[in-house]
């Protein structure tokens, strides 16, 4: 009966990890979202592993096959304990397949509550008390605002928590 397992590759070897392990029979499931890379002032969305350095092989672990995925290339190590694989429950698998869209890609919860365009106010530090627009959101959990300081406009990246809706 197979089960599913985690496994821990080499830093970005996901890819490569799962492609040999797909040629040697293994089921695999590298689950993947959408990513913002900014680079030269351009953005551009990227696939990227919701888990990096781990994706999810699925085996049957009394038929012995297991201890050949540590020598797989792009493969760190199988996740064991006492000497045998952890396995995966497969309710959480299932509900990562659940939130891909069609593209296969994991669709995240927002957690943020601004969207840009939004008129904020600076609630602690340095600005606080200054009102300005929300101009976007960073992937480590930041917002990105445009505050009027010294008669212009400058962006400045502040942690979410020190950002509240304007009144």
């Amino acid at each position: 009966m197979t089960r599913w397992y985690a496994v821990h590759t080499h830093p970005r070897a996901e890819a490569q990890a799962q492609d040999h392990l797909h040629r040697q029979g293994f089921a695999t499931y590298l689950p993947c979202h959408a990513r913002t890379v900014r680079h030269a002032r351009r953005a551009k969305v990227t696939r990227a592993p919701l888990f990096p350095r781990y994706l999810f092989v699925g085996l049957d672990p009394e038929q012995g096959r297991w201890r050949a995925i540590a020598s797989t290339v792009g493969v760190s190590h199988l996740l064991c304990a006492g000497g045998r694989p952890l396995e995966v429950p497969a309710a959480v698998l299932d509900a990562l397949r659940t939130r891909e869209d069609a593209g296969g890609l994991v669709v995240l919860d927002d957690p943020a509550p601004f969207r840009p365009g939004d008129r904020v106010e600076v609630a602690t530090g340095p600005f606080d008390g200054q009102l300005g627009l929300v101009k976007g959101l960073t992937d480590d959990q930041r917002v990105v605002v445009l505050l009027g300081l010294l008669g212009r406009a400058v962006s400045v990246e502040l942690p979410l928590d020190r950002v509240r809706p304007a009144a």
